[in-house]
């Protein structure tokens, strides 16, 4: 029987979506330069808002615990109400909390997406935290590790040390503050991770840096998958919007997944919702490559929805959409 535990590690937030009218007036969007506009004082109407869980690491938590894993989440949150809500929300979803910190004299951190013309702008506030954390003494199957706010060197280096000496699985997402930052830290992970989890631009700068000019030419994914699996990776998987997947397995065999077509109404969360739908397929037994299939339909599930975690998908959903999605191909 397969050991079907995993332990997310990294950020729990509250996320605010706020959906802008197109018509709005006073909100706008100049689509040569690519930035948004916004009368100043003016009072902006808004069609709708939601208020729920998120962080990279709750989300995952999330949705693996929707499909079926035995998940635990550490993290470091606040003592304030949406501290509660956070708590609260993980409990209905059956994800273990007892490794969530609470600080007492932190407050929660917040991320406001404005959701305008089917794209996303992200605000975001992230408390500073120590990121003192206590792992479980029973150690999971598989370790993901996923983005902190400042101070994260010395957490991610315990990650690390508590992974290896247990023998975890580990799978690895750094978030924007590391790729930026890169460094020894970085490399020490990347040369025990078993997975590796980014999306085009974050591969891009995690590989090459700000500075160095991009490869071009259509082989530049595959370019990308050899680059990041000499950094030590076993497998390296990347995400490319509506271009699908990708993914570069130990024995160096390259697939390509197409995108699920639907209904696109917001994209925070998407590849989370890729990563706990992959990671739950390989501790099923899957292949990686038919691990990316549950990948994307968990995103696939999620994007329908204003929210990172309203459109996950269950054990018993996922395998009845199974038949429908497009067949992986080698490239």
């Amino acid at each position: 029987m397969q050991d079907l535990t995993a332990l997310c590690v990294g950020d729990a937030v509250i996320d605010i979506f706020l959906k802008i009218p197109q018509n709005n007036p006073h909100f706008g969007l100049d689509e040569k330069g690519n930035n948004l506009f916004i009368t100043l004082g003016e009072k902006i109407a808004v069609d709708k808002y939601e208020i729920d869980l998120g962080g990279n690491a709750s989300n995952t938590a999330v949705g693996l615990s929707r499909l079926g894993i035995k998940t635990k989440l550490v993290a470091e949150i606040g003592k304030d109400e949406f501290a509660q809500k956070i708590i609260n929300s993980l409990d209905a979803e059956k994800v273990n909390v007892s490794y969530v910190l609470k600080n007492p004299s932190g407050k929660t951190s917040f991320s406001v997406s404005l959701n305008y013309n089917g794209e996303r702008t992200l605000l975001v506030e992230h408390v500073e935290r120590d990121h003192n954390f206590k792992f479980p003494e029973n150690p999971p199957k598989l370790m993901y590790l996923t983005s902190l706010g400042d101070k994260w060197e010395k957490a991610y280096t315990d990650a690390l040390e508590y992974s290896t000496k247990n023998g975890c699985i580990l799978a690895f997402n750094p978030g924007t503050r590391q790729i930026i930052k890169r460094g020894n830290v970085i490399w020490s992970i990347l040369e025990k991770t078993d997975i590796l989890f980014v999306n085009k631009e974050e591969a891009e700068e995690l590989l090459y840096g700000k500075e160095i000019e991009l490869p071009k030419g259509d082989g530049s994914i595959k370019k990308l998958l050899y680059g990041l699996k000499g950094l030590g990776p076993k497998n390296v998987v990347i995400t490319d919007s509506k271009n699908g997947s990708y993914l570069e397995d130990e024995s160096n065999k390259s697939y390509h997944l197409a995108a699920v077509e639907t209904n696109v109404v917001e994209k925070t969360g998407a590849g989370d919702a890729y990563s706990s739908g992959f990671l739950a397929g390989f501790l099923n037994g899957l292949s990686l490559p038919e691990a990316m299939q549950w990948g994307a339909l968990d995103s696939s599930g999620v994007i329908t929805n204003i929210g990172a975690q309203k459109g996950l998908l269950t054990k018993e959903e996922i395998l009845k959409k199974a038949k429908a999605v497009v067949a992986y191909e080698e490239i």
